[in-house]
């Protein structure tokens, strides 16, 4: 028996239009995952391969996880869900996080969103004894001078991991996560676009490469798999040694 294979098994990637989420959404469908995805655009013809964004196969919907009444009117087009994978974020450069709109927008995103989503499929998860997978940052383990929403509501992200772990094992819903490091997304750009600052960033990671959203979605499916049916309330750290 293959412990990642998941024919049959239905899978919601939230944020997985692009990025992280979208190399989490398509390694399940190349384990034989039916998926569905969310993400910010009207249509999935809204996004193209060359931002990153690969929605071959998949169930795309809208869904503006910054706005709560948006989240509480979402109707999913399926009627189980063995995994759920919350991977949508957001982060403000040039100090925008240190006014508090833009605070308050970031944290919205992502924390407050993530609990929103966790209790609204928590029904579904609870039914097909599922699991749930929270994407983080490494982060949550250190200081980002620049954007202290982002680092506070990762830190936030890890803690909720850990709590929802502990309330909902009774229900038979596994609650794990994961933090990146630093992966080559479009929300990187700001780093992985300027030679200098990309070089700087190497010379941290002992594997001495950027991070992809396919090293990524391996945990994901290690996390979502019987061969961790014993790990509950973990944030597996995937950076390459970044935060040794």
């Amino acid at each position: 028996m293959n412990a990642l294979d998941f024919s049959g098994r239905q899978v919601l990637v939230i944020g997985g239009s692009n990025g992280i989420g979208n190399g989490i959404a398509q390694s399940f469908r190349a384990q034989g995952a039916r998926v569905a995805v969310c993400g910010t655009r009207a249509t999935a013809t809204d996004y193209s391969i060359e931002e990153g964004c690969d929605l071959t196969g998949l169930d795309y919907q809208q869904l503006d996880v910054g706005n709560a009444a948006s989240i509480a009117a979402f109707v999913p087009r399926c009627e189980r869900l063995d995994v759920l994978v919350l991977a949508q974020g957001a982060v403000l450069y040039r100090r925008g996080e240190f006014a508090m709109d833009g605070f308050r927008r970031v944290v919205e995103i992502n924390l407050i969103s993530l609990m929103a989503c966790a209790t609204k499929f928590h029904g579904l998860l609870r039914d097909a004894r599922g699991a749930l997978i929270i994407v983080s940052s490494t982060a949550a383990y250190h200081s980002t001078m620049g954007n202290p929403a982002y680092n506070a509501s990762k830190t936030g992200a890890v803690g909720l991991t850990r709590t929802l772990a502990e309330a909902w094992a009774e229900d038979g819903i596994r609650v794990n996560g994961i933090a990146p490091g630093l992966v080559d997304t479009k929300m990187t750009k700001v780093t992985t676009a300027n030679p200098k600052r990309l070089e700087g960033a190497l010379q941290r990671i002992p594997l001495k490469r950027l991070g992809t959203p396919q090293d990524m979605a391996g945990a994901a499916l290690f996390l979502a798999s019987p061969l961790s049916s014993y790990i509950i309330g973990q944030t597996i750290v995937v950076d390459g040694g970044l935060i040794l």
